[in-house]
């Protein structure tokens, strides 16, 4: 029996189901951090009172360790809350261990994630007038074009 035809697709679906479940992993991470924080399940005084949104996990390739991207919501004291989340990484590793089915718990760095400055950025660059002009011909000319088509 020829077997060849299996040949081509075995080998190129280690590396991307690994990559499909690095995503996995850190989607269901994330659900798992968003719980426990929203819980306040954290006794760090910087924690307390807030409501951290965390906005994505990033692992490495062998899963062993992951960066946790967070914002506070509203962004007050972002600096405290992520000095926080680090003082309670160990707590937080154990509560993530029980309710997680990974053969190792990954070593978990929180971030401040710095995309919402970045969308801000943006906005305000094409909020700008001159930018808004040069959108409005742009639009106008791709509409002219497409009717003389």
């Amino acid at each position: 029996m020829d077997r060849k035809w299996l040949g081509s697709p075995v080998e190129s679906t280690p590396k991307r189901s690994g990559e499909q479940r690095r995503l996995r992993v850190g989607e269901e991470l994330r659900h798992v951090l968003s719980g426990l924080l929203g819980r306040g399940e954290c006794r760090d005084p910087a924690l307390r009172d807030s409501s951290i949104a965390v906005t994505e996990v990033r692992f490495s390739p062998d899963l062993r360790s992951a960066i946790v991207f967070v914002m506070p919501l509203g962004g007050a004291n972002a600096t405290e809350v992520v000095a926080g989340l680090k003082r309670s990484t160990p707590f937080l590793k154990r509560l993530v261990a029980r309710e997680m089915a990974l053969r190792r718990t990954p070593n978990m760095a929180f971030e401040l994630d710095h995309s919402f400055d970045q969308a801000n950025r943006i906005a305000a660059l094409l909020a700008r007038p001159d930018v808004e002009r040069d959108c409005r011909h742009n639009v106008a000319q791709t509409k002219s074009n497409d009717n003389a088509n």
